[in-house]
């Protein structure tokens, strides 16, 4: 008898769903994409119990017809995706067709969809991954999706779940995040009854978005960010150094339009803004980086917050150079009288330039000869250290 068994899909459902669904969080965020790749023009996000009682998502996009709604349970079926090659080229925010019946899998789940213009409409509910039962029910606009009891037949995992206000947290905020990525699309989330986030379409002015994100006080703050250099562009807002944060919550970065938590580009913000925030402090920027699809690679990571670039320098050095063309700038001074009036604080390395140049002077003038450096010295070895002298100067400004 063999000892090589092929699991069940109840099974497989539920092993995708420990990699998919984190926590409430990750419903939220994976059906509110589902909404945008649908042609959502508004995604309404109602909670109750933290997320882990119920989630409905909403949306007017275009809906299903019932083999579709049906079909869309079943692991790895996509409209995404009809070849290797479209893997490359990916648009759209989903593409693996996991999401769905990983989520239906840990839950009690029902859909409820129309086509545009159908006289009847269709509702499938699932029930812990059970097979799915699909049933005739009112014409409606777009989609709703109702989780409820998530988690209920994985105790082990439920056991885990945080305090309700912090799985709350985590749900606001993956409704940001897509806010912030979509601001021609409007948001709307509430909990239990209580607003969490609202914001129409601001499509024209992506820092109403911000402002409805950060709070309305980060709107004068906001200033443009624009950089195009060998296929990276890089769009978006930077708030002045007075607007920070005391950790890294305001850095969003998005990469063709989805969320990214990615090492390299946060290291990238931080450098550009080390000699403008006083210790202790972290920006606030959203910045959208656009690469043609080719150029990255999403699909390395199970909730898709990494990606993994082509030329990772360059879109590193392109994002840099966007921040720091602004930073040098410095917009929130005013304009050119008023910043020559009022000249912004020199950074760290202008003041140790200066102080080098003195000390250089100052040594030509008692002895008549320059200071010596590292590669005057035997081997290019730095020279002896006077006894007594300091080994740097430490500039706060």
């Amino acid at each position: 008898m063999s000892r090589i068994a092929r699991l069940s899909d109840v099974l497989i459902n539920k092993i995708a769903a420990g990699e998919v669904v984190e926590r409430p969080a990750s419903v939220v965020k994976e059906l509110c994409e589902n909404s945008l790749d649908a042609g959502a023009r508004t995604v309404r996000v109602e909670l109750e119990g933290g997320g882990v009682g119920r989630i409905t998502v909403s949306d007017d996009g275009h809906g299903m017809n019932r083999e579709d709604a049906t079909l869309c349970l079943e692991r790895h079926a996509t409209s995404k995706l009809r070849e290797l090659d479209d893997l490359f080229h990916i648009d759209s925010m989903g593409f693996r067709g996991e999401a769905i019946p990983a989520i239906a899998s840990v839950s009690r789940f029902t859909l409820h969809t129309a086509e545009p213009e159908a006289h009847v409409g269709t509702k499938v509910t699932v029930e812990g991954g059970g097979p799915p039962v699909a049933e005739d029910a009112p014409p409606r606009v777009g989609t709703v999706i109702t989780v409820e009891d998530l988690f209920f037949n994985v105790p082990a995992r439920r056991k885990f779940m945080r305090q309700g206000a912090t799985e709350l947290k985590h749900c606001e905020e993956s409704v940001v995040r897509l806010a912030l990525a979509h601001p021609e699309v409007a948001f709307f989330a509430s909990h239990e009854g209580h607003e969490l986030f609202a914001s129409p379409a601001s499509e024209h002015d992506p820092r109403e978005r911000i402002a409805a994100a950060l709070g309305p006080a980060s709107f004068a703050h906001l200033f443009p960010v624009e950089e195009r250099r060998l296929g990276v562009s890089v769009t978006g807002y930077l708030a002045s150094p007075e607007y920070t944060l005391p950790n890294a919550r305001g850095l969003y970065t998005f990469v063709n339009r989805r969320y990214i938590r990615d090492r390299g580009l946060i290291s990238t913000v931080q450098r550009a803004f080390q000699d403008f925030l006083p210790a202790g402090r972290q920006p606030v920027v959203v910045l959208h980086i656009d690469v043609e699809p080719r150029a990255v690679d999403v699909n390395v990571h199970p909730q898709k917050q990494e990606v993994r670039f082509a030329d990772a320098r360059g879109v590193q050095d392109a994002l840099s150079a966007a921040l720091t063309r602004v930073l040098r700038a410095a917009p929130w001074l005013g304009t050119p009288e008023q910043q020559a009036a009022n000249p912004p604080p020199r950074d760290a390395a202008h003041y140790a330039h200066a102080v080098e140049r003195f000390l250089t002077r100052a040594q030509e003038a008692t002895w008549g000869a320059p200071l010596p450096t590292a590669m005057d010295a035997p081997g290019g070895s730095a020279p002896p250290r006077p006894q007594g002298a300091p080994y740097g100067l430490s500039l706060i400004h």
